[in-house]
Formats: structure tokens, C-alpha cells, sequence
């Protein structure tokens, strides 16, 4: 009895014997692969756009010099490259621009040729950038504080009542041009610049309008000379470039919706 007991249990390990070496070895440790964390891929931003059939896009620019591109060509001022920007996302659409803004305006005389104009309140992406001109000439900085919000509604209005379509950019820094560094003052220059750009950027935030700031582009204008106009106190075309490329993917996420 005891013989035919282990007769059996020696059947059994030799079928389980067979049976593990009929299956597929285990595979050789490879090491785990290596996942990229996107954070801090450095890959351009892609932005796409629907490839909309002859649509018309309009867009006003709101400001003073820095938004005529002063001592520039017509199509070296960033709403042109910008509008270029736009266009070459969707080249069957059009991207007709107005312009209200002139050398030397504040936020008053920005606000009177608005409602002497009285521009049509369909437009699809609206830009505002203003404010240098009140610091330059010493005006009350409280005039800024009542007359932004005054312009932050009029250009929302303007956009066919939705702020989305509205886009506020921040003063650029002039202390850090030929015109700057020679007036010898120019850590108050910066000092009262970043303190307009600091309202503006809080307002928008309260309100939930879009802020893009461009005033470091501005700051590089002594290392980078590139970047500063042949009259020495302007952005150069250069400059307006890094700005429409900065504010592009905001515009076409306005046009588009």
C-alpha cells in the first residue's frame, strides 16, 4: 500500500515537472521606461484654430504710441503683426483692424476720442494698452484709477458686450531705453510704471478680463538694443513682435469662440 502511495506521488511531481518546463521562462528585469514629465518639456505652443470658410474677424486697437508704433512703418506696430498672426492661422478668414490711439494720449484723451468716434460695438477682439502718458505727464495717479475702469468698459462694450473678446496689455517700461537712462530718473520711472501696471492687472483680475503683461520684453531694451526704436524711446519692430507673439494665443481663443 505504502509502494503504490509513492508510486503515486512520484507520478504527480514529474507531471508538475513537465508541465512548469513546457512554460515560457521568465522575461530578463528590463528597466521601466523613462515617461517624460510634461512640466518641463519645453515644446512650443501649438495653437490650433477650426478652419473657417471666408469669415470676417474684426479687431480694434485701443492706446497712444505704443500702440501706433511710433517712429515705425504702418505694418511694424504690433496690432499689424498681430492681425498678421491671426491671419496666418486661417488664411481664408479676414482680419480687418481699427485704430484709436495717437502719440501723447491719456486716459482722458482716450476716453473723449471714443465718444467723439463713437466706433461700432461689434468688434471681435479688442486690445487696450494705456496709460504711459498719464505717468509721463505727471498726471494724478488717481485720474488712472477712475479713468481705467472707465476704459476697461467702454472697450468691453465695444466687443459686443463680452469681456472675453477683451484683451488689456501692460504699460512698457521706458527707464530702460537711451530716453530713459539720460532723464536720471529712471528707478522712479519703473517704480510709478509698475505701480499702474499693478492696479490694471488687479482690476482685470477682479473682473476676470484677460492681462498680458509685456513690460520685461521692454526691460531688456539696454542689454538687447534691438528691441528700442531708432528715437531711441520706443519699442522697436522687434519688440512689437514679442508682443503679438505673447498676446497671440489669447486673441485667437477670443476670435474663435
Amino acid at each position: 500500500m505504502k509502494n503504490q502511495f509513492k508510486i503515486i506521488v512520484a507520478f504527480f511531481l514529474l507531471l508538475f515537472i513537465v508541465s512548469c518546463s513546457s512554460e515560457s521562462p521568465i522575461p530578463k528585469t528590463t528597466s521601466a521606461p523613462i515617461v517624460t514629465n510634461p512640466a518641463t518639456t519645453t515644446n512650443p505652443v501649438v495653437i490650433t484654430v477650426p478652419q473657417t470658410q471666408n469669415q470676417t474677424f474684426s479687431y480694434l486697437a485701443l492706446g497712444d504710441s505704443y500702440t501706433i508704433g511710433q517712429s515705425l512703418c504702418e505694418t511694424c506696430k504690433f496690432p499689424e503683426q498681430l492681425k498678421k498672426s491671426l491671419s496666418h492661422l486661417n488664411p481664408n478668414n479676414t482680419y480687418p483692424l481699427k485704430v484709436i490711439a495717437q502719440t501723447g494720449w491719456t486716459t482722458t484723451n482716450l476716453i473723449s476720442v471714443i465718444d467723439l468716434q463713437n466706433p461700432a460695438s461689434d468688434y471681435d477682439l479688442v486690445t487696450l494698452l494705456i496709460g504711459v502718458n498719464n505717468q509721463y505727464q505727471n498726471r494724478s495717479f488717481s485720474l488712472y484709477e477712475k479713468e481705467f475702469p472707465e476704459l476697461v468698459t467702454k472697450a468691453i462694450a465695444l466687443a459686443k458686450g463680452d469681456k472675453a473678446n477683451v484683451i488689456v496689455i501692460s504699460i512698457p517700461d521706458y527707464a530702460y531705453t537711451p530716453y530713459g537712462q539720460g532723464s536720471g530718473i529712471q528707478s522712479k520711472i519703473s517704480m510709478e510704471i509698475d505701480g499702474y501696471n499693478a492696479f490694471a492687472k488687479k482690476y482685470c483680475s477682479d473682473i476676470t478680463i484677460e492681462f498680458i503683461s509685456i513690460t520685461d520684453i521692454t526691460r531688456e531694451g539696454l542689454t538687447n538694443t534691438n528691441l528700442v526704436a531708432q528715437d531711441g524711446l520706443h519699442p522697436s519692430e522687434l519688440a512689437y513682435s514679442l508682443f503679438a507673439k505673447r498676446i497671440l494665443p489669447k486673441a485667437a481663443i477670443a476670435i474663435q469662440k
